[in-house]
């Protein structure tokens, strides 16, 4: 259920796009810039091969380990729960967001080239901000649920039925979708004249509104509020679940349950830890850092380690989830064994 509308709408967001590109080729006459040049990380060329080989390793095993956990929610019906529904839309936003940013950067990383097409570099902008805005959704409502499990747990099958997760689950990838529509259907239409040098690994919005050939400082401060709006409601939202989880945890008798307890919340509140700070840095901080090598690092953190390690943080550490691997794993064995 929740994988399939995931999947619609990743297929309404293409049609989306494909509709914004095609109108965009009507502005060609005033758009005269075809291409972008990603400066990416100009000191690496020396070290490209081992960077490159880092790269495809970690972006190898973040595909690895978030399709699995997408197949063995779908396949096991004992995953068939609202945590692990949350958990596989995760697990597909963040193999989505950083196929969004990986490949190219893997490309022009291991043969020098810095060229991404005028297309190629609106299609990323969207596709960036939609999938991290519904990682911002996703981590907010998963953090509800857990806040319903612990504290709730007699009403938690009431609370978290089958229709009102999959009314979270829509309103996750809809409302994601409809905050970032306006500025992408502004940014397609935007006239791009030259230079078209962007100080990024990726085509990152503000350096690529700063490219445009007419003033977009109401469109910066337009995308910077609504930014800030879904990160710090997110964030606000995951704090308060997490104080009442915490809250919850220390009135445990059971010195076994509360290290158990605090163990698990822990490893999540690391993990989103490092998501939201990544954000704030990025995005809430004062102008001057976007144009900073340091800044690079963190987005590069940002795309690659916060989805490396969500499977690893949020599901493959669980119980049960281990339990699933072992039995499909048998199985696996026995079906080979008997062919």
């Amino acid at each position: 259920m929740a994988t399939h509308l995931g999947k619609l709408h990743w297929t309404y967001s293409i049609r989306f796009i494909t509709t914004i590109l095609n109108k965009t080729m009507r502005f060609e006459n005033s758009t005269r810039v075809k291409e972008f040049l990603l400066l990416g990380f100009p000191g690496i060329q020396k070290m490209k091969v081992p960077v490159f080989l880092t790269i495809l390793v970690t972006y190898t095993l973040t595909l690895l380990g978030n399709t699995v956990i997408i197949f063995l929610v779908c396949k096991d019906y004992r995953l068939h729960t609202p945590m692990y529904w949350f958990l596989c839309n995760l697990s597909f936003s963040g193999l989505c967001f950083t196929s969004a940013i990986v490949p190219k950067m893997m490309w022009n990383v291991i043969t020098d080239t810095k060229e991404i097409s005028f297309i190629g570099c609106m299609v990323q902008i969207h596709f960036y901000f939609y999938l991290g805005t519904s990682d911002y959704i996703l981590v907010a409502v998963m953090a509800f649920d857990r806040y319903v499990a612990i504290c709730n747990p007699l009403r938690y099958s009431i609370i978290m039925s089958n229709w009102f997760t999959f009314q979270l689950i829509a309103a996750t990838w809809l409302g994601a979708f409809l905050s970032i529509l306006p500025s992408s259907i502004v940014i397609c239409q935007l006239p791009f004249c030259g230079p078209n040098i962007i100080n990024h690994f990726f085509c990152d919005i503000i350096p690529v509104l700063r490219l445009a050939c007419k003033d977009t400082t109401l469109l910066e401060w337009l995308s910077y509020v609504s930014t800030s709006i879904i990160v710090l409601s997110s964030l606000l939202l995951t704090t308060a679940s997490y104080l009442f989880i915490i809250t919850n945890i220390l009135r445990i008798p059971s010195a076994t349950g509360r290290k158990k307890a605090f163990s698990t919340c822990g490893a999540h509140l690391t993990l989103a830890s490092v998501f939201y700070g990544c954000s704030i840095f990025m995005y809430l901080l004062p102008d001057k850092i976007h144009s900073s090598g340091f800044y690079k690092l963190v987005a590069l953190f940002h795309t690659m380690v916060t989805p490396f390690f969500n499977p690893f943080i949020y599901t493959l550490r669980n119980e049960k989830v281990k339990e699933v691997i072992k039995d499909t794993l048998k199985r696996t064995s026995f079906l080979a064994t008997q062919n």
